[in-house]
């Protein structure tokens, strides 16, 4: 089909295209407009047509010819019907500017009369082609788009593969997409234009894959069904799909440890070669499915005598991927792995299950395949599932351990000890632990259905509270059936007011009151002889007092550090060892701070504490940012965000950690979005805990960005909110020496030295140095924007000596900066070279690109600035101190850029001065300035 400039398609949105194809699709796209041809290659399903199909509408537009074709399996057979798409509807333009015989062939070729053939009529065929295409560039560029080139016929694919090596400089460009594996589109490139750019298609992570179902509709599905979605596609956008679609419309979910049902869609699709293999060795490739990591020796073990030729015999046919080098038996992909278990029967599969039970060496893996090989309740069964629960536990496994304990809870007798709901619980406390939230809530709303004994109600209301993470708004017609639970026994309600103080903190906003709830639950929990809940609650208190620099953090810190300890506690994101580090943070300790979180991340790890992991690799983010390593901190925020999404925990705080560090040392427009991104989250979340953080993040990248405007208008929210929620420590979120400067910029210097001085007083009760550091920093822009020069250069000096030995790297070089640009314009030698030794030391990207703009501001060939001397009074009589500066500068010759650098304020502000200047003067440009000045000193 052709497609001309004056018959465009509507402009078609790409939905699909967005999820996880962006990178993609930009390389794809520029290559287009270099003049260049791009080649899509991937393995079936795994989104080529739909990346041709938007790249075509995309860059299509540009060109004044659009040629398609898209070939089948079926019709492959056909001589020249893809030549026959492609130039079908543009015959008749071009017939005749083709030579006689050229024409000839063509017209023959396409219609079929004549029955011309590449061996009659090759030479003719193949220059037709060729001419045609130099025929329609004549007259504007041409885009040629194929799909599923693997289906082209081999008359066309050799003819238009002999024009591709020959076009050279014609305005001619392929698009194409073909079906491979690995390395197999070589040839396809080498019957394509030169400057061809291949471009493979990968699979999608998991939170691609969830991205694209919800998008699809299927947002009900659990994050645990989610990632087995992903493990079963391997990433496979198609396939994926399918899958959602058949969970979707499945009317019951997944037994747990059971591999996800298969559409026949499908099961046709990834089975077509299993008819070719033997009975035997189709059973063999069941047991393999039914393992979780099957070897030829498990085989054997499991009774497959003749495991190694029945295996031999599936890879050839490309049912597994061969690995003559290790013993694992690996499917080519694990959905042939799925559709294989899913296409048995029920008592096949049992079989299978039943051999490995005996024959798996690891425990865990036996008792998983004990509980599906069996049928009805069994407390035998049950008991070995709680204990493989309990293993799995132990091991730092704890998704292991809620799907083994969910199969001890389906297998355990009603009357059973523990009871079936005991079971389940502890798998729901598991799932929270492995982060499946969904699954856990679930759990624990089905026993609340059921269950009577208050203990065990209240361990399901923890669940759900735990499964609403930060959004805890939601849930608050929670929190009164909770306490109603609980009655009066101490120890079930502490559970309850530790929750409650959580509530205070993020739905309230009220650190007082969450404070105070938090000792109110450390004393019920001590009555109640439950020292977790007690540890826990003293470090709630302790980081609360932390953040609102309540001058009894450190008392109830060592309070929450004696013993006895609880393993747990101590490295739980909410424990003690957290609250430890936020004070070791605050107060300037950060190599101690390093040490601390490092270790506490270490264990999550071994422990398999997803949601701890996810704030703990932030953590350790900003420390490395406070320390002025910020490619490092860049790569544990991206690393912590990518956790977060995935998971669906910390979202909003890893999105406000990753748009600072971006803004350090990455894209300062990716820190603009993920600030408002994580601002968004909070306030859907009702978090008002971290809009004020996620604000202050948008006012710093907005700050490095060059929007003083802007930044002030976020950073002023962010000082009326925390006094508002009684924060006083300027530790916690250090935008104060931000703010100061951006008012400084926007030619607010008094309100700037407020905020300095309200800052500071608080800093000095605190001991907060860095940040005094950072606000005489803040003061000596102040100063400088007052004229007062040398005070200025002074401070500046001392505050960058202070900073490099509290070990704020990237503070220390915005100090180095900050130094350069007041001496800019003034005797004596200005050089930027420190300042941009010390942002490449942090990796601070973004500053070094500020740095850049400065020296090339200050070339040779720009207007020098002389040291400023005091104007006539008389003249600038009646102008304000910010505009009296502005015009004395002028006076002198200075350009608006050097004004700025020199005032500390941003070009818009000297711009709009001088505008308020020349209303007052009654002038009307910088001109009659210099003029006003000459003709007062001539006097």
């Amino acid at each position: 089909m052709t497609v001309r400039r004056d018959f465009k398609e509507p402009a078609r949105c790409r939905p699909d295209l967005v999820i996880g194809r962006d990178e993609l699709f930009t390389a794809a796209r520029d290559q287009l407009t270099r003049g260049g041809s791009v080649l899509l290659h991937g393995p079936a399903g795994i989104g080529k047509s739909t990346v041709l199909r938007a790249l075509a509408a995309d860059y299509g537009e540009s060109a004044r010819t659009v040629l398609r074709c898209s070939a089948t399996e079926s019709e492959s057979h056909l001589p020249f019907l893809a030549l026959a798409d492609l130039f079908g509807l543009v015959l008749d333009e071009i017939s005749d500017k083709l030579p006689v015989a050229q024409r000839t062939a063509l017209e023959s070729a396409l219609t079929g009369r004549g029955e011309s053939t590449l061996q009659r009529d090759g030479l003719a065929l193949r220059l037709a082609v060729l001419s045609a295409l130099r025929a329609l560039a004549a007259a504007g560029p041409v885009l040629l788009v194929a799909d599923d080139l693997q289906w082209l016929d081999s008359a066309s694919a050799e003819l238009l593969g002999f024009a591709a090596r020959r076009l050279g400089d014609t305005p001619v460009q392929l698009l194409c997409a073909v079906r491979t594996e690995e390395q197999e589109y070589d040839r396809h490139l080498r019957a394509s234009p030169p400057d061809t750019l291949a471009v493979r298609l990968n699979p999608l992570s998991r939170a691609q894959v969830s991205a694209l179902l919800d998008h699809r509709g299927y947002t009900d599905l659990p994050r645990s069904t989610m990632r087995e979605i992903h493990r079963t596609s391997g990433g496979n956008p198609l396939f994926a799909l399918e899958l959602g679609r058949a969970l979707g419309e499945s009317p019951t979910p997944p037994r747990p440890g059971e591999p996800l049902p298969v559409p026949t869609s499908l099961r046709a699709l990834v089975l077509s070669r299993l008819d070719m293999l033997s009975g035997e060795a189709r059973r063999t490739l069941l047991v393999a499915s039914a393992g979780a990591r099957p070897t030829l020796a498990l085989l054997h073990a499991a009774g497959r005598e003749n495991a190694e030729a029945e295996t031999a015999q599936a890879a050839a046919l490309g049912l597994l991927a061969t690995e003559p080098e290790g013993p694992a038996v690996r499917f080519a992909h694990p959905l042939i792995s799925a559709a294989l278990y899913a296409e048995a029967p029920a008592q096949e599969r049992r079989a299978a299950h039943a051999a490995l039970s005996t024959a798996a060496s690891d425990p865990i893996e036996r008792a998983r395949n004990l509980a599906l090989a069996t049928t009805g309740t069994d407390p035998e069964v049950a008991a070995r599932l709680a204990e493989a629960a309990a293993l799995a536990r132990d091991r730092g496994a704890p998704s292991v351990a809620a799907s083994l304990g969910l199969l001890a809870a389906r297998h355990t007798p009603p009357d059973g000890a523990p009871a079936p709901d005991d079971r389940r619980l502890q798998a729901a406390e598991d799932a929270i632990t492995a982060g499946e939230v969904d699954l856990a809530r679930d759990i624990a709303r089905e026993v609340l259905t059921r269950a009577t004994v208050p203990a065990e109600r209240i361990r399901a209301w923890e669940v759900v509270i735990e499964a609403a993470g930060q959004s805890l708004g939601e849930v608050d017609a929670v929190f009164p059936q909770a306490l109603a639970d609980a009655g009066d026994d101490p120890r079930l309600l502490a559970l309850v007011h530790y929750r409650l103080a959580w509530r205070k903190l993020i739905v309230e906003g009220d650190f007082a009151e969450a404070r105070e709830e938090a000792a109110h639950t450390a004393d019920l929990a001590a009555r109640g002889d439950d020292r977790r809940t007690e540890l826990m609650a003293l470090s709630f208190q302790a980081s609360t007092e932390t953040l609102m620099g309540h001058p009894n953090a450190p008392t109830t810190i060592k309070r929450a550090l004696r013993e006895p300890q609880d393993p747990y506690v101590a490295c739980h994101h909410n424990g003690v060892g957290a609250a430890r580090f936020r004070w070791l943070l605050m107060s300037d300790q950060l190599p101690e701070a390093r040490s601390t979180i490092t270790a506490l991340l270490r264990e999550v790890r071994r422990r398999g504490m997803v949601e701890s992991e996810v704030h703990f690799q932030r953590f350790l983010a900003e420390t490395e940012l406070r320390s002025g390593h910020c490619g490092r901190a860049l790569d544990l925020a991206r690393e912590s965000l990518r956790l977060a999404r995935d998971s669906g925990i910390g979202l909003g705080a890893s999105a406000m950690l990753a748009s600072l560090a971006e803004a350090s040392g990455g894209d300062v427009d990716r820190a603009l979005a993920l600030a408002r991104e994580a601002a968004g989250k909070a306030e859907e979340d009702g978090d008002q805990m971290y809009v004020s953080r996620a604000l202050a993040a948008l006012g710093h990248a907005q700050l490095v960005a060059g929007d003083a405007a802007g930044a002030v208008g976020s950073l002023r929210r962010v000082r009326e909110l925390e006094q508002g929620l009684g924060i006083t420590d300027p530790a916690r979120g250090r935008w104060q020496g931000d703010l100061a400067e951006a008012l400084v910029r926007v030619g607010e210097p008094g309100e700037a030295q407020d905020v300095i001085d309200v800052t500071r007083e608080h800093a000095l009760r605190l001991g907060r140095e860095s940040v005094l550091a950072v606000l005489d920093r803040a003061e000596a822009m102040v100063r400088a924007a007052r004229g007062d020069h040398e005070a200025a250069l002074s401070r500046l000096t001392s505050v960058q000596d202070r900073l490099a030995k509290l070990g704020y790297g990237l503070e220390e070089a915005r100090a180095a900066f900050a130094l350069a640009m007041l001496r800019t314009g003034r005797p004596g030698p200005t050089s930027y070279d420190e300042a941009a030794r010390l942002f490449r030391r942090c990796r601070a990207l973004p500053w070094l690109r500020q740095v850049d703009a400065a020296v090339a501001a200050a070339a040779p060939g720009a207007v020098a600035v002389p040291q400023q001397t005091a104007p006539p009074s008389d003249a600038l009589e009646g102008l304000a101190s910010m505009e009296r500066q502005v015009a004395a500068l002028v006076m002198e010759g200075a350009t608006n850029r050097e004004i700025a650098a020199r005032l500390f304020i941003s070009v818009k502000t000297v711009e709009a001065t001088l505008t308020r200047v020349y209303r007052k003067l009654g002038i009307r440009s910088r001109v009659d300035i210099v003029r006003l000045a000459a003709g007062r000193h001539a006097k």
